[in-house]
């Protein structure tokens, strides 16, 4: 039996779809008005994860976003304690971001938020067996596809 592929383009709609049901899923009670997106937030967090004590012009050659808005991610970042920033030695003017040592409340109640709700949402189903499939093969994607996926895509 023959099963269509996936194209690029669908490739990109369903990623698009995928990223919405996330930030659904993130709790943003009490966090207030930002300037920065979640998206934008989480790409940084990312960025940083993986290039502790980077400054802020690196993130932004490597994510292609804005160094404004990679300054206002660092920020919301530095707030909520996801971050720390620090002098850099060799040059005073710039600062280097790594994550904090320790997960803070805010970044601890975001790991331990799950989607599910989210995604029977988007799914338009209240069963709960339907959903956990669901889960079960986007973990399984996910397993497979990590952030260096994205560093052998552009051929680092």
């Amino acid at each position: 039996m023959y099963l269509r592929g996936m194209n690029g383009v669908e490739l990109f709609l369903l990623g698009r779809v995928l990223m919405k049901i996330g930030e659904e899923a993130l709790p943003t009670e009490g966090i207030g008005q930002h300037s920065t997106s979640v998206r934008t937030v989480l790409i940084v967090a990312g960025d940083v994860s993986g290039h502790p004590g980077s400054a802020v012009g690196e993130i932004a050659a490597r994510t292609g976003l804005p160094q404004s808005a990679v300054s206002g991610a660092v920020a919301r970042l530095r707030e909520t304690g996801a971050v720390v920033t620090e002098p850099d030695p060799r040059d005073r003017r710039r600062v280097l971001i790594r994550p904090a040592p320790e997960a803070s409340p805010r970044v601890a109640e975001i790991r331990s938020t799950s989607i599910d709700a989210a995604l029977a949402t988007a799914l338009g189903t209240d069963d709960p067996e339907h959903v956990d499939r669901i889960v079960a093969l986007l973990a399984e994607l996910g397993r497979h596809l990590t952030p260096q996926a994205l560093a052998r895509l552009r051929g680092r």
